[in-house]
């Protein structure tokens, strides 16, 4: 892969080639090269999701001024979720410099959803710790934030949020767990539970832990809105 032709591109120099190159390293690559002491993007993609949300936070405050916190908090949601990460990826190009392995590879891990979704956060993780958060906002306002605008990305289903507004009118309190994970690395599953207070409402399974979670919540809303 050619990184040096990708910094080109976007017109930003890494300090640390390798946190690029990590940002795109999927852990089915990891596991086939297993001696070279490699680490995937997992990592760099929650820090990479954590630099997304204040990002978007402060653009949509600074340029919506007439929303409420309600309509900021929707507006983020179909921002910073994995149909939209997607798609920004794909805008970039993001799917050639992935590192994949070969059974990953041949069953179209380069096209899938999750993993480009993922490659975007790990992207971007990876822009902050070589550059700080100045420059990650940089790129997104470069790359990203021209395409954002009311009614943009209302296609998106984002039950978590959904979820999330139905509960906190009566104070309750919403948390996700991983409890599972299922599969071959080339087709890797996440299993996820959402629990209303402690209690077990829902359970989801998806490619990528956002989506696991999503249909979790998916799950949830159903029970929630239970006579």
């Amino acid at each position: 892969m050619d990184f040096k032709q990708f910094q080109q591109k976007y017109n930003i120099q890494f300090n640390n080639d390798q946190l690029l190159k990590q940002a795109f390293m999927h852990t089915s690559y990891v596991n086939e090269h297993r001696d070279a002491g490699l680490e995937d993007n997992e990592r760099l993609e929650f820090l990479g999701d954590a630099v997304l949300e204040l990002a978007v936070s402060q653009h949509l405050f600074r340029h919506y001024p007439d929303m409420s916190e309600g309509e900021l908090t929707k507006f983020r949601a179909n921002i910073v979720c994995e149909p939209s990460l997607e798609q920004f990826s794909r805008t970039l190009n993001l799917g050639e410099y992935l590192l994949l392995g070969k059974g990953e590879e041949a069953s179209g891990g380069r096209e899938r959803p999750a993993i480009l979704a993922d490659a975007f956060e790990g992207l971007m993780g990876a822009i902050y710790l070589d550059q700080g958060f100045k420059k990650a906002l940089a790129f997104l306002q470069e790359y990203v934030f021209p395409s954002i605008e009311p009614g943009a990305f209302s296609h998106v289903m984002d039950y978590k949020s959904k979820l999330q507004e139905l509960v906190q009118k009566d104070h309750q309190s919403v948390s996700y767990k991983i409890i599972d994970e299922i599969g071959p690395d080339h087709n890797r599953q996440f299993v996820a539970s959402v629990s209303l207070n402690g209690t077990k409402i829902g359970t989801g399974i998806g490619k990528s832990k956002k989506e696991a979670e999503q249909e979790a919540a998916k799950e949830g809303l159903k029970e929630v809105s239970k006579p």
